[in-house]
């Protein structure tokens, strides 16, 4: 990640490494943008074009990249944050998200951080979410677009997330995998299962969809944890409409929601 703090030194450093690793834990999954009914994506426009007037769009979103700007105020070591999401504006182009400075946005923005949460790229094929981004507020960062798609309450700067580790998080959608899809999911030692929703190259900036199925020989895996490929045989669901969803990140930044047990 390209993130920078307002002021420098050790310390600082690894505390601005602990918001993100948070953060993006987070924000990525409750910025999922969508309608009342089925978004994705086979371009920016059409998608924009299905989540304000409602049309479902039959293209898959998987593959699709995105990039997050997180604009974070923190006061007595509680951070809170809002989230800003390219999809479906852009895909981020790589020209202009490099350029970013996110000590230069801070000061812009006049917050007491901003985090760079990206590239990322979808597994799903489909997101339902209520709401579209009709009336949303947006803004430009170094000339990429984004969606404000959340306020996030990210708290105590101490408590951030560490890799394998569960947080919950609402988000009232639903994610659809169509069968015929390779998914990638990890176990953990009590059997419960993580689906990837979206993989980064924010740590490995070669990492490509072709690489995950020979994911498991360069993640630092926790004692008792595995990872494994398998091709769905028909639609997979990840259903977090009424209860809150967990979601993790492994040790490369890429992101997990826990299947219901079966």
């Amino acid at each position: 990640m390209n993130a920078e703090a307002t002021s420098s030194g050790p310390g600082r450093r690894s505390r601005i490494g602990l918001v993100t690793a948070m953060v993006a834990a987070t924000a990525l999954i409750v910025s999922a943008c969508g309608s009342n009914t089925t978004t994705s994506a086979s371009s920016a426009s059409t998608t924009l074009e299905a989540s304000t007037t409602g049309t479902p769009v039959t293209a898959s979103m998987r593959t699709k990249r995105y990039c997050e700007v997180l604009l974070l105020q923190v006061v007595n070591g509680q951070a809170d944050a809002e989230v800003y999401n390219s999809f479906p504006l852009n895909e981020c182009p790589a020209e202009l998200w490099t350029k970013l400075d996110a000590k230069a946005i801070a000061t812009a923005e006049g917050v007491s951080l901003a985090v760079l949460n990206g590239p990322r790229f979808w597994l799903m094929d489909r997101v339902e979410k209520e709401g579209g981004t009709a009336g949303l507020p947006k803004k430009d960062f170094g000339g990429i677009e984004m969606y404000r798609q959340a306020s996030v309450a990210v708290g105590p700067l101490v408590d951030a997330a560490k890799p394998y580790t569960p947080h919950e998080v609402s988000r009232s959608t639903v994610f659809t995998f169509d069968a015929g899809q390779t998914v990638y999911e990890l176990t953990a030692p009590d059997g419960t299962t993580y689906l990837m929703q979206t993989w980064s190259q924010q740590k490995d900036p070669t990492l490509s969809e072709a690489d995950l199925s020979g994911l498991a020989g360069h993640l630092q895996l926790p004692a008792g944890w595995t990872y494994r490929t398998r091709t769905l045989e028909e639609p997979l669901r990840v259903v977090t409409t009424t209860t809150a969803a967990k979601v993790l990140q492994d040790d490369l930044g890429n992101s997990y929601s826990q299947l219901a047990a079966s």
